[in-house]
């Protein structure tokens, strides 16, 4: 072999860049990835320094540095409608309509104004026009007012969530198709009976799921032969007489849940209705969670996490009556409604506050920020169980498929093609 090819591959290629050696090459490799790892981490200690000298750096970089993920690249309906199954967000259209009003008024006051600069001809014209423009400035006033209350009605939070809901923003479309779940009148402590389809097994999923709910009773619900067999409508009915505001029934698939209805049963001389029919999926009893706790009596807190459309406040309210108004804060239980890509995650936690280990830092804001107050505090979390994720599929006027008459009986449905468009939700 000729002295010349030493220290060169077959294909001709220097030995540093190219080599046939897995040895060399595998040697080669880590010492470029060790030459990439002290560069980046050169890089992170050069910018730690400058970020400590100057706060700004690092808001800077916080604010670019966003994972672009699919709820980032949610988009809305450009409309100005918020009817059901339209994906609008109920709290930003009601913002630009405020800005609207506000506009109008503001040009109507402006226009009043100049009117009245332009009337000087005659003293008691003059006068009188004074007074209509000071009626008319005081009208516009009190409008831009009401206005601003409108806009404030929520106080802020210390610590405000980005996903939380407002139920405040309930669109007045909603308010006109469901008069019974959107009213004025103080909410009253719920009532629910949960029971399950003819010859329905899941007896104890049954219970568990009845057990979230305070002031619930199942019912084992029969198909004997011997046995009369109650439809929805006249369960339904024997509720309503009873005192009951909610009917519940659990549908179940392989011996486990699979189907959850909501029936709003409202007060006397009202039919009932809505009912909302969900899907669940991936049903956990709370004894198969790692380190679970047991529950008690006491009333939960409830939050609704993520609920933005008007389908979605819909959804939220109607979770939100099945929850008595005012929580048991020395229960320290928390039910926990999260909503996202149409997905509703249902949780149920018991939280202690407790003081915070060396290694861990302080309960910071939104904004980043340690809360004033909060120092050297944590909230540790035991989840109670049961587990499972909800879907939305279809919204009644009264009860069920079969209850419901009149060209709206059907409010709303899933349908496959709304999933077409991986970037639209319609909650």
């Amino acid at each position: 072999m000729p002295s010349g090819n030493k220290g060169k591959n077959r294909s001709g290629g220097s030995l540093s860049l190219k080599t046939s050696n897995k040895i060399v090459r595998k040697q080669l490799y880590v010492k470029q990835k060790k030459e990439q790892g002290k560069e980046r981490h050169e890089e992170r200690h050069r910018r730690r320094k400058e970020e400590a000298k100057d706060p700004k750096l690092r808001e800077e970089r916080l604010a670019t540095n966003q994972p672009l993920t699919i709820e980032r690249k949610r988009v809305w309906d450009d409309v100005d409608d918020d009817s059901l199954g339209v994906a609008v967000d109920v709290a930003e259209l009601k913002r630009r309509r405020l800005e609207k009003e506000e506009a109008e008024a503001a040009r109507a006051a402006d226009g009043v104004a100049e009117e009245d600069d332009e009337k000087d001809d005659d003293a008691d014209s003059m006068l009188d026009s004074d007074e209509e423009g000071e009626d008319d400035d005081e009208d516009a006033e009190e409008r831009m007012e009401r206005l601003r209350q409108e806009r404030a009605q929520r106080k802020p939070s210390i610590a405000p969530s980005t996903t939380s809901t407002n139920l405040d923003m309930t669109p007045d479309s909603l308010t006109r198709q469901f008069p019974n779940l959107f009213n004025e009148e103080p909410p009253v402590d719920p009532k629910v009976l949960v029971t399950t389809h003819l010859n329905g097994t899941i007896h104890k999923e049954a219970e568990d799921i009845a057990a979230i709910f305070p002031n619930s009773t199942y019912i084992r619900r029969s198909a004997h032969a011997y046995g009369h067999k109650y439809s929805v409508r006249e369960i339904a009915k024997f509720a309503k007489n009873r005192g009951y505001t909610i009917l519940m029934i659990v549908g179940e698939d392989l011996k486990k849940p699979s189907s959850l209805t909501v029936i709003h049963l409202n007060g006397e001389d009202v039919p009932p209705g809505p009912s909302l029919t969900y899907t669940i999926r991936n049903y956990l009893p709370g004894k198969a969670l790692l380190g679970h706790g047991n529950p008690t009596n006491h009333y939960p807190e409830l939050l609704l996490n993520g609920f933005k459309t008007p389908l979605g406040i819909l959804a939220a309210k109607s979770m939100h009556t099945m929850f008595p108004p005012k929580p048991e804060l020395q229960g320290r239980q928390v039910v926990t409604l999260h909503n996202q890509r149409d997905y509703i995650f249902f949780r149920r936690h018991r939280y202690v506050f407790r003081e915070a280990r060396a290694t861990e830092k302080n309960v910071v804001t939104a904004e980043g920020k340690e809360m004033e107050g909060m120092q050297g505090i944590r909230a540790g979390l035991q989840e109670i169980g049961p587990r499972f994720t909800l879907k939305l599929r279809r919204v009644d006027k009264g009860i069920g498929r079969a209850g419901s008459e009149g060209e709206d009986a059907l409010k709303w449905e899933w349908k496959a093609k709304m999933e077409k468009v991986r970037t639209r939700f319609n909650l």
